[in-house]
């Protein structure tokens, strides 16, 4: 077992997929010879060459069009977008072309492509660098959407998303990316949790807890200081963001009896309402409270000297959890 920052595990999973597969193909702003704004690609052009790790202009639209050509000719390109709010200038070619090819083709067309999209907040950037959009993806047919939350998740998930068939959308919470976790990287692939299933994190009896990428360590932090009150919270990471692992989550509502869904985006709009819907859809005779939801206010992302008050935090969520034995 290796100790590695979710950065360094990501970059050791981009490694491990170029070595594995000749037809894996990194590409991005700044990607090569930088490494990547993060680092998250560093080292990577220089082992594996500039044809296979290539620093494209900055054109959102014109890499993920070309990593369209690239992946029906048969290769398997990995797009980084820079920051999460750059993404909107290719939104049109990965709704339109990218989500669509497979079933335009009856199947017959598989549509390789990851994209890696840094997002939320908490690192004191500008305007337009801590969006959190994926409920615009999680919305969009065809796609698979998935989240990880730390170093151990992030080896494997970036290979398996690399592996898979279709577009997968790949959310990295970059105020995690210097957090640290065991990662084995002799570990067969094979045996790890499928890309498309939920974790559950800390086991829990009395209310379950829904979660994602930045918010499972504010999560599990809320957890522990619930204990303290008396409260056993089960907390579930996601992953997958669609599909949604409705099995893992019914099960856990059923045996708690009540929800708080927890997501740096917005409240309004965000994927907790879907997840809300469905859990009351399929578990209303089993919830002791409605399912609750926190999360970003209905606002655009503030100035770094407000995100600590737009941030989801602890006591945020205590409070929900809390709310959930109110009524």
């Amino acid at each position: 077992m290796t100790v590695l920052t979710l950065s360094k595990a990501l970059n050791a999973g981009l490694r491990k997929a170029l070595e594995d597969d000749p037809r894996v193909l990194v590409m991005g702003e700044d990607v090569g010879k930088l490494g990547g704004v993060f680092r998250v690609t560093d080292g990577l052009q220089k082992d594996f060459g500039e044809d296979r790790v290539v620093d494209t202009p900055l054109a959102e639209s014109g890499i993920i069009g070309t990593a369209i050509g690239l992946a029906l000719r048969g290769y398997r390109p990995v797009c980084e977008i820079q920051f999460d709010g750059f993404v909107f200038p290719a939104f049109d070619q990965i709704v339109s072309q990218l989500a669509k090819m497979r079933l335009r083709s009856l199947g017959q067309v598989t549509m390789p492509v990851t994209i890696r999209i840094p997002c939320g907040g908490g690192i004191g950037a500008v305007e337009h660098h801590s969006e959190s959009p994926e409920a615009l993806f999680a919305h969009t047919a065809g796609l698979r959407v998935v989240a990880c939350a730390n170093s151990t998740d992030a080896y494997a998930m970036i290979q398996q998303s690399i592996r898979c068939d279709d577009p997968v959308i790949f959310f990295e919470p970059k105020r995690r990316y210097w957090d640290k976790a065991e990662v084995d990287p002799a570990a067969n692939l094979g045996a790890a949790l499928p890309l498309d299933r939920a974790r559950i994190v800390l086991d829990g009896t009395d209310v379950t807890l829904l979660c994602y990428g930045p918010m499972v360590r504010t999560c599990v932090e809320s957890a522990v200081a619930a204990r303290a009150e008396g409260r056993s919270v089960e907390v579930i990471d996601l992953r997958s963001l669609s599909p949604l692992d409705m099995e893992t989550i019914n099960g856990s509502v059923r045996r708690t009896g009540r929800c708080v869904v927890a997501h740096e985006a917005a409240v309004t709009g965000g994927l907790g309402a879907e997840i809300a819907a469905r859990i009351t859809e399929e578990c209303f005779y089993q919830l002791e409270s409605p399912v609750l939801r926190v999360g970003g206010f209905s606002t655009p992302y503030p100035p770094s000297r407000l995100e600590d008050h737009y941030l989801p935090d602890l006591d945020r969520v205590l409070d929900a959890v809390d709310r959930t034995f109110a009524v």
